[in-house]
């Protein structure tokens, strides 16, 4: 299992947000991982096994969900840091409408 894993919830829909581009950045902004969303809207392998402590960055294309689930949503892009502190799972999800969002840390 990755490290980190996401999931993304379509909040106005009532449904799973499938297919939204989400990339995984270091602190340095270096791309480490990349992936969408499946049809239950997770992303169960993003990134490696383990990473060093340290600060990270989700970012969810969610103008490229908005368009193909026909919304017009008012963000873009969702853009989420957070810092890695051991060596537990980390599971970042996010709450999506299209004109606000949520996120916290899942289990």
């Amino acid at each position: 299992m990755s490290h980190i894993t996401t999931h993304v919830l379509d909040a106005a829909l009532g449904r799973p947000a499938a297919a939204v581009p989400v990339v995984l950045l270091s602190d340095a902004g270096v791309v480490l991982d990349a992936g969408a969303t499946d049809a239950d809207g997770r992303i169960g392998e993003l990134g490696p096994e383990r990473l060093e402590p340290g600060i990270y960055r989700l970012v969810f294309d969610t103008a490229a969900y908005f368009a193909q689930s026909e919304q017009t949503g008012f963000y873009p892009r969702v853009t989420i840091d957070f810092e890695v502190t051991d060596g537990a799972h980390y599971h970042v999800p996010v709450l999506l409408s299209p004109f606000a969002y949520s996120t916290y840390r899942g289990s």
